[in-house]
Order: structure tokens, then sequence, then C-alpha cells
């Protein structure tokens, strides 16, 4: 009886189930789904606390807007780069790929570097998650966002790293695009955060 070869048994998780969509890709929709369902009770709650509370930000004073504003755009740009970086890897161009690549994993640094400013502009006036109930909800949101973002930078980084082994990435491109669906999927997340936190 013939056994199957490495790089086929390799493979067979890019290929379509009976579904008629490839393991990784349904494992990554479903992990999606979790985290819409996990988001979607922190901004649920949210939205009941700031009802409930009607000096929500309380005498510490506001966000700064300009900042969370620029963290925006960073995020969105990112958005476009890993589009890029897919569309460099459609073409075969390795290169182009890796640099489109690297731009995503460096605008989401930045991203965090933004955000860690802000923690510390704020913990610096003696703002913390106990000082008031919107504080507590900011650094909350906020908080397991960045933890998203950092899970995404590593995540590509895995990718980048695998795209300079030869035989290794004739196996895993495919985790190129997995990690595009996760990384807009943050992306999507700040841009309802933004507006709640931020702007209303």
């Amino acid at each position: 009886m013939k056994t199957a070869s490495p790089t086929l048994a390799s493979t067979q998780s890019i290929f379509p189930t009976v579904t008629g969509i490839p393991n990784g890709k349904l494992g990554m929709w479903v992990f999606l789904a979790s985290e819409v369902m996990f988001f979607t009770g922190l901004i649920g709650a949210y939205l009941v606390l700031r009802i409930s509370h009607p000096h929500w930000t309380g005498p510490e004073g506001h966000l700064s807007v300009p900042l969370g504003t620029l963290n925006t755009f960073i995020l969105i740009g990112s958005s476009m780069t890993i589009v890029l970086s897919l569309a460099g890897q459609e073409r075969g161009s390795l290169p182009a790929m890796r640099g489109w690549l690297l731009a995503t994993i460096g605008l989401g640094a930045l991203f965090l570097i933004i955000k860690g400013i802000e923690y510390a502009a704020k913990i610096s006036h003696e703002i913390f998650p106990s000082t008031h109930v919107f504080w507590s909800c900011y650094y909350t949101l906020t908080g397991f966002h960045a933890l998203h973002v950092l899970g995404g930078i590593g995540f590509n980084l895995r990718v980048l790293a695998v795209s300079f082994n030869p035989l290794a990435w004739k196996d895993q491109s495919h985790r190129l695009e997995l990690a595009g669906l996760y990384w807009h999927f943050v992306d999507i997340v700040w841009i309802f955060l933004f507006p709640l936190v931020y702007l209303l």
C-alpha cells in the first residue's frame, strides 16, 4: 500500500474540505467569529455603562483626538500595505511581498508606540483604570485591541520569516492570506473603537 508523500501530506491543509473552504481559512473565519463576539460583548458593556453615567469621562478630561486620529490613519494604511503584500505574492514577486509585509509590521509597531505614549501620558497624570469607570473601559477596550495588534505583528513576522525558506514557503505561503484576514479584522475593530471612545 502506498503512503502519501510528505509534501502532499503537508499541503493537504490548503486544499478545500467538504465545505469548499481550505482548512486554514475556515479555521481563521471561525476564530474571527469568536473574536467578533468577544469585542461585541465589550462594546455592548461599554455602551450600557456610558448610558448610565452622565459625567462620562469624569473630571480628568478627554482623550487626545489627534493621536487617536493619527493611529486610525496608520491602521488604515497598514490594511493597504498588507493588500499590496498579497498582490506581490500573486505576481510571484517575493521582494515586493516581503517589503509591503514589513511595512505592515512597521505600521503596526508605530500604532503600539503611539498607544504607549497615550498610556504614559495618562499614567503620568495618575489616571488609572480605577480612576473612573470611563478610564476602566478605555484601558480595557484599547488594551485588548493593542494585544490583538501585537498578535498580528507576531503572525506577520512569522510569515515573513518563513518566506526566506523556499521549502517551507512552498507549503505555507497560504498563511499570508490568513494573516491578511486577521489584520483586516484588527483594523475594523479599531474603526469601531475610535469614534466610540474618542469622539462620542
